[in-house]
């Protein structure tokens, strides 16, 4: 089997889990002894690009000729039985679709973000979800905001490239959707459900869990899309020490609230930027996990790693979250409703075995629980989830090997490329 994987890279500056998830399934698909064609751009190539190049980037988030061109020869002479199409902003284009359709090359694409219909690509702003875009024949809104790098040029370009490409984008023959709240986003898109596969991504399995730790962790951007403020709200609402250690790791713009608690309160502990061992150690040393995003997430791979290593997570209901944990039950598409209301209703969990009860609009999964974006909702959720870690551990470990485990992936994902493969 032969496989061109396309992606955009993004800055190197700016972490990237879809880089790091791109090179991760390369090199899995290459030891299953897939032939893999990377064919990449990076968006650091950017400032050394020649004159004539920069003067065609304003359009090449809709038509990018060079790479166009480029595509054209690496299928004419190799031939692929497939293209995988990941990030192709801004120097592919969408037109990689058309391009390898126009070679008889099917095209599977998989959906890291909501940027089909929001410029931004994270239906969040200003502090709260935002829909307004949504069934928009140009995303005019996105413009007025600055939604896309803060420039109106730019943001116009982008509203101007979606619109273009609505077509291009529901002529792909397969989107793998990371969870299913992505897969509720394409069907609304007017995806049809039969072209569209649930696949989250995979982490290399870290081995037999350790016995749990005390407390909990956050780790994360310290953004406000992420949620550290709702954390820290909650956690105000419990005497000091009561809970156990919140240890908080991650860097952005709001490291100088996460400081300010650190020196406010002796159970809150900021880690700073961790290392992959650094990660690992803050894992083990925790019971639970936190996933506080106010937006709608769609697969926070520490999650993943949680529960590979026997840790719960207590997540907000929005996005991918309940997935991940396992309590996807009726829940809002990506892209409804205000921040304020849960992606996953209230009222479906099922009764408690015993105390501590389990507060209103606690969602219980089979791997951790989800609440409403809301910090009274979050702070009555914290003590049922120091309760009840013990008992989950297993079960997060358990959905890991079902469900996110390299293996368990990689079989779902090369089932995927062999739906849409000629016979030779």
């Amino acid at each position: 089997m032969r496989i061109v994987v396309a992606h955009n890279r993004y800055r190197e500056a700016q972490p990237s889990g879809e880089n790091t998830m791109v090179d991760s399934e390369i090199g899995q698909l290459t030891a299953a002894g897939v032939e893999v064609l990377p064919f990449i751009r990076s968006s650091d190539e950017i400032p050394s690009m020649p004159k004539s190049a920069k003067a065609l980037l304003p359009i090449s988030p809709i038509y990018a000729p060079r790479a166009q061109q480029d595509l054209s020869r690496l299928l004419t002479e190799h031939r692929p039985d497939v293209l995988h199409l990941h990030n192709p902003y801004p120097l592919l284009s969408p037109w990689v679709v058309r391009t390898a359709h126009k070679h008889g090359v099917p095209v599977v694409q998989t959906v890291h973000n909501y940027r089909q219909v929001c410029s931004s690509g994270i239906y969040f702003r200003d502090g709260v979800i935002c829909q307004d875009c949504k069934g928009r024949a140009l995303a005019v809104p996105s413009i007025v905001h600055r939604c896309y790098r803060d420039s109106r040029t730019q943001s116009a370009l982008m509203a101007a490239t979606l619109a273009v490409h609505r077509g291009t984008w529901r002529s792909v023959d397969r989107f793998i959707a990371l969870t299913s709240a992505i897969a509720d986003h394409l069907t609304d898109y007017g995806i049809p459900a039969e072209r569209i596969v649930v696949k989250p991504n995979a982490v290399p399995d870290p081995g037999a869990p350790t016995p749990l730790g005390d407390g909990f962790l956050f780790l994360a951007r310290l953004t406000p899309e992420k949620g550290v403020e709702l954390l820290l709200d909650a956690w105000r609402r419990h005497p000091v020490g009561s809970l156990g250690m919140l240890r908080v790791a991650g860097d952005g713009e709001l490291r100088p609230l996460v400081e300010a608690a650190a020196a406010e309160r002796a159970d809150v502990v900021y880690l700073g930027q961790l290392d992959r061992a650094g990660v690992r150690a803050a894992v083990e040393a925790s019971a639970v996990v936190i996933a506080a995003s106010m937006w709608h997430d769609v697969l926070p791979t520490v999650i993943i790693e949680a529960l590979a290593s026997g840790r719960p997570v207590l997540g907000t209901a929005l996005g991918g979250i309940p997935y991940l944990v396992g309590a996807d039950a009726p829940h809002e598409p990506a892209g409804t409703g205000p921040a304020a209301v849960a992606s996953a209703v209230a009222g479906h969990a099922p009764p408690p075995a015993g105390p501590p009860a389990i507060p209103a609009g606690l969602l219980g999964g089979t791997a951790g629980w989800v609440v409403p974006p809301d910090p009274a909702a979050l702070a009555a959720a914290l003590p049922v989830a120091r309760a009840g870690a013990a008992l989950l551990s297993g079960p997060a470990r358990l959905r890991y090997e079902q469900t996110f485990h390299p293996e368990v992936v990689l079989k779902r994902h090369l089932a995927i490329y062999a739906s849409l493969t000629r016979p030779h």
